[in-house]
């Protein structure tokens, strides 16, 4: 006759490593959920972004972490071992997969200029179109657009940013631009392009690189050729999680027998952009570059 053996069970040393996997999975969602809620007007930005991200979501995983790793420690108390040590140390790389994503956020904020207004040229600022400024007011803007725009003064201006409060937008942009961290400059150089081709054609390229990277178009490109006068084609860009909207703006024009475009990219909402419009307009840019045989000289 065979004698059947029981297989020992983890018992509550398996229930507290499925509750830290529990834990660190919500924290999870709850960071989905402050981005998407966001994106879908169910809160305003402050509290999505605000409160839920960087003020709750990190305590939660803190929480989730910690409980994970005496769960790991609990599940080697005795056999068997193996499942619930692999439930908690699953556990713990879930939440400290979202406290380093945070924590990256944080030093990206802190390592760029607090700006998010960026343009090729501060000497001769892009104008926005009636149809822009409304769609701004109606989505309740808090960054105006301007030709000399100041980062805002204030106590925690300057704990995190020592030196820029005050300081014009332009200033903090070329500073940036020149100034040199361990991946090479803090913000890449953005500058006008000159070409060979008469506007109308370019405005069709500059039109068919916004529809590829699913921008709403505001201000599409003419359809009367050219005129010799200046085009402008706007454009807002959406951003995948929060849905923040940043508003895009590409001035073409006839100049010393060239033809010159600039460019600028300005944020609804928030002090700083964390680089993505200077990452949008250097990405547009380079692409005109490319495709159209442009130069940084007449």
């Amino acid at each position: 006759m065979t004698e059947v053996t029981d297989t020992p069970k983890a018992g509550w040393r398996m229930k507290v490593a499925a509750f830290a996997l529990c834990v660190s999975i919500f924290a999870i969602l709850w960071l989905a959920v402050a981005a998407l809620g966001t994106k879908w007007g169910w809160w305003p930005w402050q509290v999505g972004l605000g409160q839920m991200t960087i003020g709750i979501a990190p305590l939660i995983l803190m929480f989730a972490g910690g409980l994970a790793v005496i769960a790991q420690i609990i599940a080697l108390i005795k056999a068997p071992r193996f499942q619930p040590f692999v439930i908690a140390l699953l556990a713990t790389l879930i939440a400290a997969l979202g406290l380093f994503r945070l924590m990256g956020m944080g030093a990206q904020t802190a390592a760029l200029p607090p700006i998010h207004d960026i343009q090729t040229d501060w000497s001769d600022s892009i104008q926005f179109s009636d149809a822009i400024i409304s769609a701004r007011a109606a989505d309740g803007e808090t960054n105006p657009i301007a030709d000399d725009t100041r980062i805002p003064e204030g106590e925690g201006i300057e704990a995190r940013w020592p030196g820029m409060g005050g300081m014009l937008v332009s200033t903090a942009q070329e500073k940036a631009e020149l100034e040199k961290s361990g991946k090479g400059t803090v913000l890449p150089n953005i500058e006008p392009l000159y070409f060979d081709q008469p506007p109308a054609e370019l405005a069709a390229v500059v039109q068919r690189i916004i529809e590829k990277k699913g921008w709403d178009i505001v201000t599409p490109a003419p359809a009367n050729g050219d005129t010799g006068e200046e085009i402008l084609i706007e454009a807002t860009a959406t951003s995948g999680w929060y849905g923040f909207k940043d508003d895009v703006a590409i001035r073409i024009r006839p100049v010393e027998g060239a033809t010159r475009i600039d460019m600028r990219s300005i944020s609804r909402v928030g002090l700083s952009d964390l680089g993505a419009n200077s990452t949008r307009v250097y990405g547009v840019m380079m692409e005109l570059q490319d495709r159209a045989d442009g130069r940084t000289a007449p």
